[in-house]
């Protein structure tokens, strides 16, 4: 049986993880958008430009899944709040991103990901973490729940013009 492979990324990463995302995100969410609306998300969000700037930013941290050699998903935190007007807690982090690759569905890797957040959040001392999920991705919605995340607010997502419709999650940590 192979092994899921954690590892922290790094800038010879930054092709790998914008392919993944870019098709993990068409892949769940293009038939949303106008092609125009896409490209200009793609773009300015996940295209290998705007992924290496996050990638060296102090404030966001990647974590890389990997099976075989294979990047199959990817989990970026951010050590600053993202939704300070929802903030119920002093040391508010936010899960950025949590992508997995279409093949990897039901291997277990977005759990592996999301507990390697959750300890992340607990061992930097984070008291309550946040994190944004589209209104209609029940899947996502249970997935988190799992890990005592509740709705907290209605925000939105700006995917080129187009405003989405969003949920803020949050779990206060102790």
């Amino acid at each position: 049986m192979t092994q899921t492979i954690l590892r922290p990324a790094t800038p010879a990463d930054v092709a790998a993880l914008s392919a993944l995302a870019i098709d993990a995100f068409k892949a769940k969410f293009a038939q949303l958008y106008s092609a125009q609306d896409l490209a200009s998300f793609l773009a300015e969000s996940l295209e290998e430009g705007p992924v290496a700037a996050e990638l060296a930013n102090p404030a966001r941290v990647y974590q890389l899944a990997e099976l075989d050699g294979q990047l199959m998903g990817f989990a970026k935190i951010g050590l600053t709040c993202g939704f300070p007007k929802y903030a119920r807690g002093s040391q508010v982090m936010e899960l950025k991103q949590l992508y997995t690759a279409a093949q990897a569905t039901g291997m277990g890797i977005g759990s592996t990901l999301m507990d390697w957040a959750m300890d992340q959040f607990a061992q930097r001392g984070a008291d309550e973490a946040q994190l944004s999920v589209y209104s209609e991705n029940h899947g996502a919605h249970r997935f988190y729940e799992r890990y005592g995340f509740e709705k907290v607010a209605d925000i939105t997502f700006k995917v080129g013009e187009q405003l989405d419709p969003e949920f803020l999650f949050a779990k206060m940590l102790g």
